[in-house]
């Protein structure tokens, strides 16, 4: 039986991969159960989505009742839909219904116009559960992600921090607004608090990678990461190698295409697109009833050090409510470029070359504002 998730361990970090196809979401389900069974006193729980199909959804919220039944307190966060322009794809609506015949107090924030995207989970204030995995049942079946799972009473803390600034003022903007303190070669950032500051982070680690360079997430639009893989690219010394959400892609061309205040990073995107660097899934356009089979693991691996969490590559993503952990370690490093190697082989070349193999780009249909 194939197993649910790839695994990694470290002594205090533990890495799980999913890939499209390879797991089943009761699989998924119980991985998550298992964690939220080790709760003895409190769960926050900060999730973009949650709608989950009945086994899943069965197996998730006997969880919940069996931590409500041990005294534990929970609290949940989600993200609702707003009539702002947002990036793509639109916002999920959670299964309100689902949350509300669970043990927890939950709580709503609305994303006007940038969104609640967190996927964590932070355990007795000691261990934390984040990554890019939505709790859907796509999400846990026919997607690409990657979680962190953290014992860290120091990194914990961080997003409790966080946490508290979301439930007590409801308000993205005023969120992540957390010091990304180290604690021994981990430490946590949160966005839009430290948006900027993380695109320039990573930016400074891909113009300072001087082996390899690894990339996993559905768009690229943040400037200084757009500048500095442009730059490494066309300085061809480091090894680059990535994968992104092809369809995602073609309409953040076109909506750069009509609108002239970021016309200025076309030009940027085709270069990093074209060649081999980046190969692209071409996954099912969102819609009402369509299966969300996004690449949706959001990775950047330069040389030693990891940045996974919740947060694309994007200008939009600088804005919302997001977290990434940037971890220094040799053999989670390794494993998450094996896993972007992984990934990227399964899809071709991305080119912008209308003469060119692989994907061309040209403008897509109309759909939200991706910045």
């Amino acid at each position: 039986m194939r197993a649910a998730v790839s695994r990694l361990m470290s002594e205090r970090i533990e890495i799980r991969t999913l890939t499209d196809g390879g797991q089943q979401p009761a699989d998924v389900a119980r991985i998550v159960a298992e964690f939220l069974d080790g709760a003895e006193r409190t769960l926050d729980v900060a999730q973009y989505d949650f709608k989950l199909g009945e086994q899943s959804a069965a197996i998730v919220g006997d969880a919940f009742r069996r931590a409500a039944a041990r005294g534990v307190r929970t609290r949940f966060l989600y993200n609702v839909d707003t009539a702002m322009p947002v990036p793509v794809p639109p916002p999920p609506e959670p299964d309100v219904q689902l949350i509300a015949t669970l043990p927890v107090d939950g709580k709503a924030i609305a994303g006007i116009p940038d969104l609640m995207h967190h996927k964590y989970v932070v355990r007795d204030a000691t261990s934390v559960w984040t990554g890019s995995l939505n709790w859907t049942d796509d999400s846990w079946s026919r997607q690409e992600n990657a979680v962190a799972i953290v014992d860290s009473h120091a990194i914990a803390k961080g997003y409790e921090i966080d946490f508290d600034q979301l439930w007590t003022t409801g308000d993205v903007a005023k969120s992540g607004f957390v010091d990304p303190r180290w604690d021994d070669d981990v430490r946590a950032w949160f966005t839009p608090g430290h948006g900027e500051d993380l695109s320039a982070r990573i930016a400074k680690f891909i113009r300072k990678a001087r082996q390899r360079v690894r990339i996993c997430s559905p768009v690229i639009t943040t400037g200084p990461v757009l500048g500095a893989l442009a730059q490494a690219i066309s300085d061809g010394a480091v090894d680059i190698r990535g994968c992104v959400d092809i369809t995602q892609i073609r309409e953040v061309i076109h909506q750069w295409e009509v609108d002239g205040n970021v016309s200025w990073k076309l030009p940027l995107l085709r270069q990093i697109m074209s060649g081999e660097t980046f190969t692209g899934k071409q996954s099912t356009p969102y819609g009402d009833g369509t299966v969300h089979d996004f690449m949706h693991a959001k990775i950047c691996v330069c040389d030693d050090t990891a940045f996974i969490g919740s947060f694309n590559l994007s200008r939009s993503g600088e804005k919302n409510a997001e977290n990434v952990l940037e971890i220094n370690d040799a053999a989670i490093a390794e494993r998450l470029a094996s896993f972007v190697d992984e990934v990227r082989a399964k899809y071709p070349p991305v080119t912008t070359n209308p003469g060119g193999s692989g994907h061309r780009l040209p403008a897509a249909v109309p759909s939200a504002a991706t910045r």
